[in-house]
């Protein structure tokens, strides 16, 4: 089991965002977390990363509870994530992000940086030569130099992916990453994920592209007004009647096929 939520519950004042929700996921799964606007995805991602603590409940990610840890400790531990709003640097080239990325994986002292030692010039090295590495994974090798401001939409959304792996992440939380893509990235989006999952990367995934996560996904929670709905296969989320009535509207049963 690579990630465990166990009765996580978020009030903000009087506001219930999450209220006593659980889900397990396993190694090298896909695994959605799907509901309409204001379900509470986004603050379960924030709590798993501790952006925020929760009022209750506890998180384990590879058996070791990691409630309340500092971020900078989750993402050390082997957990990263994109945001729904692009949050690249954008006045650094795309190397240049990815190996920002990286950093985490920089072993070397204050030392050994300052006086330029073999070892820590050669992690460098090796940390350049991953996000190239990176860069052709997701199709943007070709654009290394450019300034991430000035690519395509659908590519600063692809270059946070690979940001994101270069921390050399067990598990990739992924908040609404087809957002505003169009069908052809949005195909290129499914080939790349699937590309991640094959490298061994669990992948917990925000989206609301339904037939994009109905072809993705391995298994599903749904989350309604803060609290589990449902959670299973996309066949079994697809043929829920209390999915498709909260979630999608009995009117439009189709569009979750």
């Amino acid at each position: 089991m690579v990630l465990t939520i166990k009765n996580i519950s978020k009030n903000f004042g009087g506001i219930s965002a999450l209220t006593d929700v659980s889900f397990s996921i396993h190694e090298g799964e896909i695994f959605g977390l799907i509901g309409p606007n204001g379900a509470g995805k986004t603050t379960m991602f924030n709590i798993i990363t501790n952006m925020f603590p929760p009022t209750s409940g506890e998180i384990s990610f590879l058996e070791d509870k990691i409630t309340g840890i500092k971020p900078h400790k989750i993402t050390d531990k082997g957990i990263c994530r994109t945001f729904q709003n692009i949050r690249l640097f954008s006045q650094m080239t795309a190397l240049e992000n990815v190996l920002v990325g990286g950093h985490s994986q920089i072993k070397s002292g204050v030392f050994s940086g300052v006086f330029r030692t073999k070892s820590q010039r050669d992690e460098e090295e090796r940390l350049r030569v991953t996000a190239k590495e990176l860069l052709e994974l997701v199709g943007l090798s070709i654009y290394e130099e450019d300034m991430a401001e000035n690519l395509a939409y659908g590519q600063q959304r692809r270059l946070e992916i690979a940001r994101a792996l270069a921390s050399n992440p067990k598990l990739l939380l992924l908040d609404e990453p087809a957002a505003g893509m169009n069908e052809t990235e949005t195909d290129d989006l499914f080939y790349l994920i699937k590309k991640v999952q094959a490298r061994g990367i669990t992948v917990l995934l925000i989206e609301h592209d339904m037939p994009l996560v109905m072809k993705l996904c391995d298994r599903l929670t749904v989350l309604n007004f803060g609290k589990k709905l449902a959670e299973g296969t996309p066949e079994e989320i697809q043929n829920n009647k209390a999915v498709i009535e909260a979630y999608l509207g009995s009117e439009e049963e189709d569009h979750i096929a």
